[in-house]
């Protein structure tokens, strides 16, 4: 494993007990105490992840607003200073290049954030694209992503900054002092729970963390690896790239049209998105929940009177809701509460389509 990229608190999983795996290319923690409990522990009381593999450019110029607004689909004439923005790159041809979060730090200057395995590929996207002169830095790798997820989250961050982020919005973020360094945060995550992601310089990291452990110990902080922040996002139904959405299925069809703004003007990839939606899409990510015992799994496929629908883009043991769900890719004709065949290795087994999302917060909570 010698080869593989390493974060800033790689040495800090260990000492934690981490059970290490090859993630794209990088040596990440899936797991400290298990998948179950990390998963509990998010949901009720707060979890601390590393997402520092995570990639960050900076985009800036006095074009870089409109830079963005055809690189991306969503509507970035609606981000203003202190707001991010969920979106996704698309191909000419309405296909996923990635999906990310962009901060306006200022009119000229902006913040992306995306998929560990897709930097080159995304900055090479960026560069390749870049008709109005903007500027663009990866700063992934003198840069550290955190992200505290939980019900205590915002409890523990007041306490431990010295501040209030309760005024904090969603999908909004502040910049906050420790040590000198000035760090971001941001009212982001990817969990279903309220929650926060820090970016902060690499160089700090271990000592940041080491200090918020101590603070947190007494919100019930815990480290929380990649196996239980992919049960916490599919219970949420939050895309991952590679599965719900890849460059052979589009934001339609992943069910993010929501952040596919075709009247916002032009943009890669909006005129097949437009087909599409005047069309009615082929396909459509669909929740499975099983009748018959089994797991669904990733690649497994999906069977009406004999023929194949479709297939399982993501599948788990849910620890909150304590049954199988899956996400699944299925033919647009595939209706809700219809019940279909999984090939489990071998043997058919019964499921039925459901609406999703598994688990929402309880309202009332940020």
């Amino acid at each position: 494993m010698s080869d593989l990229k390493r974060t800033p608190l790689f040495e800090w999983h260990k000492a934690q007990g981490a059970r290490l795996i090859d993630f794209g290319g990088w040596e990440m923690p899936v797991q400290y105490q298990g998948v179950i409990p990390e998963h509990q522990t998010v949901r009720e009381h707060v979890g601390l992840f590393d997402v520092s593999h995570m990639g960050e450019f900076y985009i800036k110029g006095d074009k870089a607003k409109d830079f963005l607004n055809r690189i991306t689909t969503n509507d970035a004439s609606k981000l203003y200073n202190g707001r991010c923005q969920y979106t996704v790159m698309c191909q000419p041809d309405g296909g996923v290049v990635d999906d990310l979060i962009i901060s306006q730090i200022s009119e000229d200057c902006y913040l992306a954030v995306v998929n560990a395995s897709n930097i080159q590929k995304d900055f090479d996207w960026m560069q390749k694209n870049n008709q109005e002169g903007v500027e663009l830095t990866n700063v992934s790798e003198q840069t550290a992503l955190l992200a505290i997820q939980g019900p205590k989250a915002e409890a523990l961050l007041n306490d431990f900054f010295g501040t209030n982020f309760s005024d904090l919005k969603t999908y909004c973020f502040t910049t906050a002092n420790w040590n000198g360094d000035e760090l971001t945060v941001s009212r982001t995550g990817y969990t279903g729970e309220d929650g926060f992601e820090v970016m902060l310089p690499a160089k700090v990291t271990s000592d940041f963390v080491k200090a918020l452990s101590e603070k947190g110990a007494a919100y019930g902080l815990k480290p929380i690896g990649l196996g239980a922040r992919d049960t916490l996002r599919l219970e949420a139904c939050y895309s991952l790239y590679g599965h719900e959405i890849t460059d052979q299925i589009s934001p339609l069809e992943a069910n993010l049209a929501w952040v596919v703004k075709l009247d916002a003007g032009d943009f890669i990839g909006r005129e097949a998105l437009l087909a599409q939606k005047e069309q009615g899409v082929p396909r459509k990510i669909v929740g499975l929940q099983m009748i018959d015992s089994g797991i669904p799994r990733e690649g497994y496929g999906l069977f009406l009177n004999g023929e194949q629908v479709g297939h399982v883009t993501s599948g788990t043991h849910s620890p909150l809701l304590k049954k199988p769900i899956a996400l699944a890719l299925v033919q647009s004709g595939i209706n809700l509460d219809q019940e279909l065949e999984l090939d489990v290795r071998g043997k058919m087994k019964k499921c039925l389509t459901v609406k999703t999302p598994f688990y929402k917060r309880p309202k009332g909570e940020k």
